[in-house]
């Protein structure tokens, strides 16, 4: 039989490559495979490699996950995202061709992302290039069995085309409100996809803005939030990075950028950026959240990126930290985080002029019931405070300060204070912060268990003000002892609350000739609202980040140590008895009574043993 010189036509080659199935391969890996990097797109040119940023191999892998619909990405700025579309994009192209739209904040820039970034993937990559139509308009491209739409969103003609199963959406808190007179552009967009509501993919990438921006509010909602975990080198704890774990030595950014290294949130040891790297290449997305898949979000901060070192984040930090503008740009383009809007706070110029009392430094209130102490536990040093209560927890700061050893908190505790008639007070107990150095806060209480009690602040609220369980160490010297977790939420309410309150209705006083630093950190915080799985929760955070808020903890800790010793509790008849300090410190208390649920460990010398200073 002759040969015959037919061939098949190019229309049809095209429609049975629109009716191949999807290959089997996930983005990342047709990426690893396919994807090559134009030296004019970027500073690493050369085939694609998910290893270099292995932080987004799940995310771009959820394209290919048939029970995802729509992936949310929180991000900080140039960390990938526009690669994560791009790869997205080669692989539909490539392995399950059909129609998509990739929507930009205004037409301009997608006229321009389509020239200096799209059309040089197609270039260098023969995969995309061997499917792709040389005659294609800028806006529009035509592939073997798709095209890919590039619209603006202030351009509502760009957004009421035709059915698209692909929506790309980059930087949707930068969209406009409005597409001209029309629906919100990210509305008009999802409704093209409503002919596909079996399979569409849709793919939200942003840096946040503030709370109530979309893509903030789109993460909130999401069935399944994932964050980044990473495992400590030393202990093997797993946790996300967060920058109040980011260090430095010095004032200002070069000494910052020069010594900056980060803190394990549990076993304290220090991490360095060769470390860092290695633990994001083992790191994995873990869900914070589960309800589902088929709305899927992935939010991270600029930790993650191979290219930022360590120094380069607290640099920018304190570059910024002092011009809101500049912040809000920190905490949304290195964070990812949106800008959080205050709902309660107070100024440290407020306590210097309105809250110094007459009485001087050391000097107690004549009055007092109690004297209660405060220790903040650092690495290097300790923050501490010793607070005077009087009748309706009316209080007066007699002294704070830093101290760099155990055995100087153990002289300033131990130290007799004198009001002006010759009076004199002691220290009737501490509240010593276990969150740094566990171990040797428990086994410092242990010893000096008459006057110091280890405390530690609760990462969400109580159902009341403190509770008490027993330390469980096997050997330790401090196991059957009770530790407090302490409400920090409530006693920074109250503060606050105190702080506008006078001398007879438990006003909260510092002494005079207060030093500023003081009344920063006081004043470190503020009261602000959030939405928290799925509902708005009124939590306190630092005002700006990497503040220091030490003698805020202290004051915490002083206050629930007044609680300990029953102050609240007082009758009329114990508060005469104040005439006598140590009749006082002996009187019958009305807390911490041992219950059935927290039985008395056996041991002689324990909370509750009668030479204590706080309790008999």
């Amino acid at each position: 039989m002759p040969k015959s010189n037919w061939t098949v036509p190019d229309w049809i080659v095209e429609a049975l490559s629109a009716l191949r199935p999807p290959g089997k391969m996930t983005v990342s890996e047709w990426a690893d495979k396919y994807r090559i990097l134009d030296s004019r797109t970027s500073a690493l040119p050369g085939r694609w490699r998910t290893d270099y940023t292995p932080y987004l191999r799940s995310i771009m892998n959820a394209f290919t996950d048939h029970e995802v619909e729509e992936i949310i990405v929180v991000k900080p700025t140039q960390v990938g995202g526009t690669e994560v579309i791009l790869n997205m994009m080669g692989y539909a192209i490539s392995q399950d061709p059909s129609s998509a739209m990739v929507v930009y904040p205004t037409d301009t820039l997608g006229e321009s992302i389509s020239q200096n970034r799209i059309q040089p993937m197609i270039d260098t990559c023969p995969e995309l290039r061997n499917r792709y139509d040389p005659n294609s308009k800028r806006l529009e491209l035509q592939f073997a069995g798709m095209y890919l739409a590039i619209a603006g969103a202030n351009s509502p003609s760009s957004l009421a085309s035709r059915p698209i199963r692909f929506l790309f959406l980059d930087e949707v808190d930068k969209y406009p409100s409005n597409a001209g007179k029309e629906a919100s552009p990210r509305a008009l967009a999802k409704e093209r996809t409503k002919a596909y509501s079996n399979s569409r993919k849709i793919v939200e990438v942003s840096t946040p803005t503030f709370e109530d921006a979309p893509i903030w509010q789109d993460w909130l909602s999401a069935d399944t939030q994932y964050r980044y975990y990473v495992t400590c080198p030393d202990c093997g704890d797993k946790w996300t990075f967060k920058f109040k774990q980011l260090k430095w030595e010095g004032e200002t950014p070069e000494e910052a950028r020069n010594t900056a290294f980060y803190v394990c949130e549990n076993c304290g040891c220090l991490i360095k950026d060769n470390q860092k790297t290695e633990m994001i290449k083992q790191g994995e997305w873990l869900p914070i959240k589960e309800n589902g898949k088929r709305r899927v979000a992935y939010q991270f901060n600029t930790f993650l990126s191979p290219t930022i070192r360590l120094g380069d984040i607290a640099y920018e930090f304190m570059n910024s930290k002092h011009i809101p503008e500049l912040l809000q740009n920190f905490i949304n383009s290195w964070l990812g985080e949106p800008y959080k809007q205050i709902e309660g706070a107070v100024e440290a110029e407020y306590l210097l002029k309105e809250r110094q009392s007459a009485y001087q430094e050391y000097e107690v209130p004549p009055g007092t019931l109690m004297l209660t102490g405060g220790v903040d536990v650092q690495k290097k040093c300790f923050y501490w405070t010793i607070r005077a209560w009087m009748p309706n927890m009316t209080s007066y700061n007699l002294a704070h300060g830093k101290a760099y050893s155990w055995q100087e908190i153990s002289n300033i505790m131990n130290s007799w204070f004198a009001d002006r008639n010759g009076k004199r007070y002691m220290v009737n107990l501490a509240a010593i912060d276990s969150g740094d150095q566990t171990d040797d806060v428990y086994n410092y209480c242990a010893i000096n268990r008459e006057w110091a009690v280890p405390v530690k602040g609760a990462s969400n609220p109580l159902d009341g003000k403190y509770r008490l369980t027993r330390i469980d160490k096997i050997g330790s010297i401090a196991s059957g002892m009770l530790l407090c977790f302490v409400d920090t939420g409530y006693y920074k309410d109250m503060i606050l609350g105190r702080l506008h309150a006078d001398a007879d209705h438990g006003g909260w006083y510092l002494h005079d000739n207060c030093d500023p630093g003081y009344a920063e950190m006081i004043c470190s915080e503020q009261k602000v609202t959030e939405r928290f799985r799925g509902r708005l929760v009124s939590r306190w955070k630092t005002k700006q980040i990497g503040a220091d808020n030490h003698y805020l903890d202290c004051e915490v800790y002083a206050a629930c140590a007044a609680d300990l010793c029953g102050l609240r509790t007082f009758s009329a008849e114990q508060a005469q008895q104040s005439e006598n300090p140590q009749a006082v410190a002996e009187a019958p208390q009305q807390t911490m009574q041992p219950t059935a649920e927290l039985p008395m460990t056996g041991q002689k010398q324990g909370y509750f043993k009668k030479k204590s200073r706080w309790r008999r």
